[in-house]
């Protein structure tokens, strides 16, 4: 038991040595699992939950302090919510800043709110008559562990502001359609500082 217990303890510190410290910028990329909002149709008074699919960011990011920091991205994502009337892609620049503290050796946690711009938006080969606002806010929240230049971290992003696109010219019988582009997405990281 001391043996196992020396071990770990051997093990916290020398990962802690390994750990990122200090201020600097760096790159990022990964994987999301999201799903968007729900689909509304006025006509049939129904809606439906999306199917969620992967999606992928890349981006920088830059981190201000140590043991209590302050990390603002700027993100490029492109997400895919599959609905049986067809599936809506969405390309947004998201921008992050989040305020973090490290937990234990190289183990932090974060949280903060996510500035998005939707740069463009698609659904199928369906026209979008209007988005109502190309601007929205979120909330990201998550853990991670930096070893050395290397990041990995899973957070946790769902959209606050409504924010909602109507069909126009579409093939559907009901006009008045509707899907909420709000994410709920799980997003998976790989950061190297530079």
């Amino acid at each position: 038991m001391k043996k196992t217990l020396m071990i770990m303890v051997v093990a916290l510190f020398s990962a802690t040595a390994f750990a990122q410290s200090g201020s600097g910028f760096g790159v990022k990329a990964g994987l999301n699992y999201n799903g968007n909002g729900d689909y509304f149709s006025d006509a049939q008074n129904t809606f439906e939950n999306p199917d969620k699919n992967a999606g992928f960011h890349i981006g920088v990011y830059g981190k201000l302090g140590n043991r209590i920091y302050v990390r603002p991205e700027l993100v490029y994502t492109s997400t895919t919510s599959g609905y049986d009337e067809g599936d809506l892609k969405i390309k947004k620049l998201d921008l992050p800043v989040l305020v973090g503290a490290k937990v234990i050796g190289p183990l932090h946690v974060f949280a903060g709110p996510s500035f998005q711009y939707i740069l463009n938006n698609k659904f199928d080969d369906i026209t979008i008559d209007n988005i109502e606002n190309d601007f929205s806010v979120g909330l990201n929240i998550g853990a991670g562990v930096n070893l050395g230049k290397f990041g990995i971290d899973l957070r946790y992003e769902r959209g606050f502001s409504e924010n909602e696109i109507n069909f126009i010219n579409s093939n559907f019988t009901n006009v008045n359609d509707r899907v909420d582009t709000r994410p709920d997405q799980l997003i998976l990281s790989f950061s190297l500082k530079i």
